[in-house]
């Protein structure tokens, strides 16, 4: 048996926890989860939270247990950590997966939440005041991104200049230690988000009626079952379990990362039920509570599914800056808003490339300047085309197979490595090494038996739901097929270097060898 590797890292508990609740709350939990709720209503919340208990929170504890465990071993990432757990060849390129998908996932996010950065100035210099209308406004937010003059490429110097300042933030944190990079971010910015939150919730609650409107209207939306049928067809069900995996950010291989620095000393167990518990209440109640009900108040429960249809970023570039000019001390709130939006992406962001920089560091032994700069130059250059080429849908292609098809995928690949390789029995020996919470026995079933099923068939849901299509692009438009193909030459390049990457360091590492060089010489 090789011995344990000692890794430094996280200087608090509760720093290590809001790092992990930041790593799950993001954009997704005030912008896409509203627009996934409210077309369903109530009856959402049904598979939304099955999905939570029987998918969710298990990963979550897997994830937690596999980076615990493959840490000891010295590995930050999941190639090492799988191969840890199952001995066969194909473990350690499965694991690929896991420093893949968080690396170009980040590559369009850093983009997205650089948006909110610029209309945080924007709202607090009051540069797009006047424009009092959502088609107005949707113009505006061409406008930002380079659409409007209908050019070759969306460019304007303006975003340009957030998003580099945002990409400097995030490869900053990146670069530095566990403790004085992330850890240190997040002890600030997750309570800071926190306190922005209940505040715009609380305000959104005490909205007066408007002709008519009212509030409680809006949170109907969310919470009131209008037609239990639709849990009769299977887009519900895609949608609400699809954004159980996005939100808790299973299967992107960050929480394995993050875990990966702790020792049987420290517990998991309660620690990630405590960040997957933050993340609900950030998402249900504080997600659940602003967009959509202040909207309903302002415009109406039809316009407001109207702008729903529009697409993700609507509600909250779209039709919340027209209501922040109506309100009393709108322009306070908008800023407030969009800074709110800027640390939910930045708590997520910030970690996107960490996988991605362990695996250079432990498998193919860089130093971390250099792995650092590796990554900056790397993913700057990975990140132009996406900037420049956004109105050609590159971000879309990306974000569906990166942040939609292939984390669902690794996610039920990595439960059924845990529950049925690994084996059940030793997973939750390990997991409860340390563990201040002793998790009810029924989830050892759950974990088993539930847990790779439930991800197994969301794979094969979303497969016959929309794969077919998004491989031949059938409903692409011809002009941006060429783009398309970018972006799936970027995909496959970087997976072409993890590929490589593996083989050379599982030839040319020592550590890998450890274990029968030690039989040999027995």
């Amino acid at each position: 048996m090789s011995q344990a590797v000692t890794r430094t890292g996280w200087a608090t508990r509760f720093g290590l926890i809001m790092a992990v609740a930041g790593n799950a709350i993001g954009l997704g939990n005030f912008l896409r989860f509203p627009g996934k709720a409210a077309p369903y209503g109530g009856a959402f919340m049904v598979p939304y939270f099955l999905a939570l208990i029987l998918l969710g929170i298990p990963l979550m504890w897997m994830e937690w247990t596999i980076g615990r465990h493959g840490g000891k071993f010295g590995h930050g990432s999941t190639p090492g950590m799988l191969h840890r757990m199952w001995h066969n060849p194909v473990a350690k390129y499965i694991g690929i997966f896991g420093v893949l998908l968080p690396a170009m996932v980040g590559v369009y996010y850093i983009y997205i939440e650089s948006w909110a950065l610029g209309y945080a100035w924007q709202t607090l210099t009051g540069a797009y005041w006047g424009k009092t209308s959502q088609a107005a406004m949707a113009s505006v937010f061409s406008d930002y991104l380079g659409m409007g003059g209908g050019g070759p490429i969306s460019f304007n110097a303006r975003a340009y200049f957030f998003f580099l300042i945002t990409f400097a933030c995030n490869i900053l944190i990146m670069s530095l230690s566990i403790s004085k990079g992330i850890e240190f971010v997040a002890k600030y910015a997750m309570p800071a988000l926190l306190v922005i939150g209940i505040v715009l919730a609380i305000r959104v609650l005490t909205l007066p009626p408007l002709e008519g409107r009212t509030v409680s209207e809006g949170l109907a939306q969310i919470w009131r079952v209008s037609d239990w049928s639709v849990l009769r067809h299977s887009d519900v069900w895609i949608a609400a379990t699809g954004q159980i995996f996005f939100t808790l950010s299973v299967g992107l291989g960050m929480v394995h990362s993050y875990a990966s620095f702790l020792n049987y000393e420290h517990d998991i167990t309660l620690s990630g039920l405590t960040s997957c518990t933050a993340n609900e209440f950030v998402e249900v109640i504080l997600g659940g509570t602003i967009a959509i009900p202040a909207a309903v108040v302002f415009f109406g429960v039809v316009d407001t599914r109207a702008i729903l249809d529009q697409g993700t970023f609507a509600i909250g570039f779209h039709a919340l800056p027209v209501i922040f000019q109506r309100m009393p001390a709108g322009q306070v709130f908008g800023v407030m808003w969009f800074i709110l939006l800027f640390l939910a992406g930045l708590t997520s962001s910030m970690a996107m490339f960490t996988p991605l920089l362990l695996f250079l560091e432990d498998e193919l032994q860089l130093t971390r300047k250099r792995a650092a700069i590796g990554i900056a130059l790397c993913v700057f250059v990975l990140m132009q085309p996406v900037v420049l080429f956004y109105h050609r849908g590159v971000l879309d292609e990306l974000d569906y197979w990166m942040g939609d098809f292939c984390l669902v995928l690794f996610g039920a690949l990595e439960a059924m490595i845990f529950a049925w390789i690994f084996g059940m029995k030793k997973g939750w020996a390990e997991m409860h090494l340390g563990a201040d919470l002793q998790v009810p026995r029924v989830f050892y079933y759950v974990m088993k038996y539930i847990t790779p099923v439930f991800a197994v068939a969301l794979v094969v849901w979303s497969a016959q739901d929309s794969l077919w299509r998004r491989i031949t692009m059938q409903a692409a438009a011809p002009e941006n097929v060429p783009f398309l193909w970018l972006a799936r030459a970027m995909m496959l390049a970087m997976a072409g270097f993890l590929i490589w990457g593996v083989w050379y360091a599982w030839r040319t590492h020592p550590k890998f060898f450890e274990e029968a060089a030690a039989k040999r010489r027995s």
